[in-house]
């Protein structure tokens, strides 16, 4: 090949490169535009003529419910994240952005295996076993609301609860679309009841030489209850209520453990103190 036949050649060589170049270009523009075109197919959308007013819209109440044996596999994978289903919620608590999903999923299979309902008081969780109920609280407008958590989502970074339309309309949700809101999960009555009878501890008590945090003493048992059921639900585990009476007083003493040893004992102190907790102290029952 000469030289005028080797520079043709390369231009050629170039000039196709440069086409194919921008063919790509415009199949890959061509492709996105016929995505976002599918996807604004089928954007969410708010039911027509709801006319409830948030104050109007009653909570879920929390009842004992059995975990979905469908909806709660030990981990599940969406968009390239596997995440892991919790074995517990028993005192979980978030902060983060909750969004609303209404009109796009209204009547399909939620993950617990029941049919979505944008009119109920419901809600999506990527990681909580599921059903359980929680408490939404909405910091841009102080509204609150308890929801039944019975799906899988929002798949959004930073979103950390996707509200029913119901739901989202009682928080404020659905005018603004996100909001900074705080999560925790509340218990049925008789859950508490149960819970806070397995709390109490007749005195005297057999410690063996076991320590305790001694977080309050009262001398009334309702007091001490409030107290109880506050620790709890900020996530303190082996919270117990100590009766000790003596000739015509009772005293109720809220304490945590046993404790293994000084050290957890000085941590759950710590924990406490970062929860505004006051008059704390380490005990040791013999």
């Amino acid at each position: 090949m000469n030289s005028s036949n080797e520079v043709m050649f390369q231009s050629l060589s170039l000039l196709n490169k440069k086409n194919l170049s921008k063919r790509a270009g415009f199949f890959l523009c061509l492709s996105m535009s016929a995505l976002l075109i599918s996807c604004g197919e089928i954007k969410d959308s708010a039911p027509a003529n709801y006319a409830k007013q948030w104050d109007e819209i009653p909570d879920a109440v929390p009842v004992p419910l059995e975990q979905s044996r469908y909806g709660n596999p030990a981990s599940y994978e969406v968009f390239g994240t596997t995440y892991y289903v919790k074995d517990s919620s028993e005192g979980f608590s978030q902060k983060g952005i909750a969004s609303w999903y209404g009109n796009k999923f209204h009547g399909r299979r939620t993950s617990s295996g029941e049919e979505y309902d944008m009119f109920a008081m419901t809600a999506a969780h990527k990681t909580l076993p599921i059903p359980v109920f929680v408490e939404v609280t909405n910091h841009d407008n102080g509204r609150m609301a308890v929801v039944k958590v019975n799906d899988r989502g929002p798949f959004h970074e930073g979103r950390i609860i996707d509200l029913s339309y119901a739901a989202a309309t009682k928080l404020g949700v659905a005018q603004t679309g996100t909001a900074n809101v705080s999560i925790r999960v509340v218990a049925s009555e008789a859950e508490e009841q149960q819970r806070r009878s397995e709390s109490f501890v007749e005195s005297p008590v057999s410690g063996d030489g076991k320590l305790y945090v001694q977080v309050a003493a009262f001398t009334t048992e309702e007091n001490a209850l409030q107290h109880l059921g506050r620790l709890q639900s900020e996530g303190f585990s082996d919270v117990r209520l100590h009766i000790e009476s003596k000739q015509s007083t009772t005293v109720y003493r809220v304490r945590i453990g046993p404790l293994p040893s000084d050290h957890v004992a000085q941590k759950v102190v710590a924990d406490l103190e970062l929860n505004n907790h006051k008059n704390i102290k380490i005990v040791k029952i013999n």
